[in-house]
């Protein structure tokens, strides 16, 4: 049986090894575009959301299980880096990546802790219930609101076209329908703006 002393070593150790998640910085700016968002910023951004967009949800969802699962949803990104939502390239080894990611990551703390953390991560990855399908809308529209705000820059970098967005977002509905008619609107207004190719033939 584990000691204690072993027990508090393993939590630390895993806190530790998250901190990294500081450094893993993502293609969005801040709303202020004055700087790129890391995955740290991005993780305790989606929790706040939570909190505050839940009755939003298509279906009643637990907000207990929601902030867990969004704060853990990225942490594999500390060795498999974080995956442009565009990168098509990358998105083949993703899966891969991030599940050799999970079993090293949620493996150093003790078990039942790891094994929980894991199921809140697969949980997250299958989006087959409510609390999974709204921490996925969390996690499209966060990105959405904060180009808008920031004027486009990262769409503009990338050249995004309305299909990629809408590619993307194919599923966000089935967790929010009010929360993706909104982001339509933020779409079709950077459309208008240039921000944003439509490429609809």
């Amino acid at each position: 049986m584990i000691s204690m002393d072993d027990r508090l070593k393993e939590q630390i150790d895993f806190i530790l090894e998250i901190d990294k998640m500081k450094e893993i910085l993502r293609q969005n700016y801040l709303a202020d575009g004055s700087a790129r968002e890391n995955d740290a910023d991005h993780s305790w951004h989606l929790a706040m959301m939570a909190l505050i967009l839940s009755e939003y949800s298509n279906e009643k969802v637990d907000v207990t299980r929601v902030v867990p699962m969004v704060l853990t949803h990225d942490l594999v990104e500390i060795d498999a880096g974080d995956t442009y939502a565009y990168d098509e390239a990358g998105a083949l080894t993703k899966e891969k990546r991030e599940k050799a990611a999970a079993d090293r990551i949620f493996g150093i703390l003790p078990k039942e802790q790891g094994t929980w953390m894991r199921g809140l991560w697969d949980e997250f990855e299958a989006c087959n219930t409510p609390e999974s399908k709204f921490a996925h809308v969390l996690d499209n529209s966060l990105p959405l609101f904060l180009n808008h705000a920031a004027g486009g820059i990262s769409w503009k970098e990338h050249k995004v076209k309305r299909s990629q967005i809408y590619k993307r977002n194919r599923i966000t509905g089935d967790g929010s329908a009010k929360i993706w008619e909104y982001m339509q609107e933020l779409i079709q207004e950077n459309i208008n703006k240039g921000n944003i190719i439509d490429d609809r033939s």
